[in-house]
């Protein structure tokens, strides 16, 4: 299919995102069910009508988002199905088996019932309803993973390797960072040539992961991880940190160093919060400029070269961002929470 047209067709369906203005003034309802009668009015009406046939409030809303945000990448993949760019687009549906699979095992680990995990799922990648319901019947942990291992699945591996590990500490982490090493790894293998399309996405990739790393070393040095032990959890493949800047940025020991240290890089933001690696409600703060960052950089790929399938990929992080911000009003408004503490949480692009 022609990239012009795909790219019109995205176009329009960008011109619908929720601006800024809109989302403020649904922070500013007095409650959920004035919430609802406002996003009655957006396109996600006919999502909320069907989901709040069963799920009244709350749960309804984040049912019809989920349903929407499932919608629009199905769509969007149908559009480029057997078309050359439709592994870039794997690389951002697969993210969801990454999410999925880790909302299942942590709901094993805790043994959340099973409807509470089926809900913070989105069917949007490898898994679709009928492979995860299979999955959800599992007893536990290792049953989730055998059960992969039988499909023949690629995640199996990681996490069959890294099993024994999990088994002997029991710390889900292990099993959470061998799913993103593998993830992150086979995303740079789908982008690894020569064109601007794929140097960008590698780009946005290698930026996501030196985030992650970031977010990792700030948590690490907030609960005195040992270093031989902080090491191995760290991803290859950044933008700016190899692996020897990542042993020097563990090396550095403490969180205000770390953020001294990210002066003399394009994360020099980190700056406006200076503080100490004990002050967690800092590391939170952090961590949302970190994920603001990561989100704006993506979402700028959309303004991009009009032919080009970046065009698609900073819409669905739009989109993903978008489905975020409302989530975040819902759970917010649900709790009673202000609206300039909300607001505090919001990322606009």
């Amino acid at each position: 299919m022609d990239n012009g047209y795909v790219n019109a067709r995205i176009k329009g369906m960008y011109s619908r995102l929720l601006d800024k203005k809109a989302l403020s003034n649904l922070i500013l309802k007095p409650d959920i069910s004035s919430l609802i009668t406002a996003l009655e009015e957006t396109p996600y009406r006919e999502d909320l009508e069907r989901a709040l046939v069963g799920k009244p409030g709350l749960y309804g809303i984040e049912e019809a988002l989920r349903q929407n945000l499932i919608r629009t990448i199905k769509k969007i993949s149908e559009f480029l199905q057997g078309e050359k760019s439709e592994r870039y687009i794997l690389i951002f549906s697969s993210r969801w088996d990454v999410h999925n699979l880790k909302t299942i095992l942590r709901g094993k680990r805790i043994k959340v019932p099973t409807m509470q995990i089926r809900e913070n799922l989105v069917p949007s990648g490898e898994f679709d309803e009928s492979l995860l319901s299979e999955l959800l019947k599992q007893s536990d942990i290792k049953s989730v993973i055998d059960l992969l291992a039988t499909w023949e699945v690629a995640y199996a591996t990681p996490l069959i390797q890294a099993f024994p590990e999990y088994n002997a500490h029991g710390d889900l982490f292990i099993l959470e960072n061998a799913l993103d090493h593998y993830y992150y790894e086979q995303a740079l293998s789908l982008v690894n040539g020569k064109s601007t399309e794929e140097r960008k996405i590698r780009e946005i990739i290698g930026t996501e992961i030196d985030l992650i790393n970031i977010k990792s070393l700030l948590m690490m040095f907030r609960d005195h991880v040992d270093l031989q032990d902080a090491e191995p959890m760290l991803l290859d493949g950044g933008k700016i940190f190899d692996r020897k800047i990542l042993q020097l940025l563990l090396e550095l020991g403490s969180a205000e160093s770390l953020v001294e240290y990210m002066d003399e890089t394009p994360y020099r933001f980190l700056s406006d919060l200076r503080t100490t690696e004990e002050d967690t409600l800092k590391i939170s703060a952090y961590q949302h400029l970190l994920d603001e960052y990561l989100i704006r950089q993506a979402v700028r790929l959309y303004r991009g070269d009009p032919f080009s399938v970046t065009v698609v990929i900073g819409y669905l992080w739009a989109k993903y961002t978008e489905v975020m911000n409302l989530r975040i009003i819902a759970r917010c408004k649900n709790a009673l929470i202000s609206p300039e503490d909300m607001e505090a949480e919001m990322v606009y692009v």
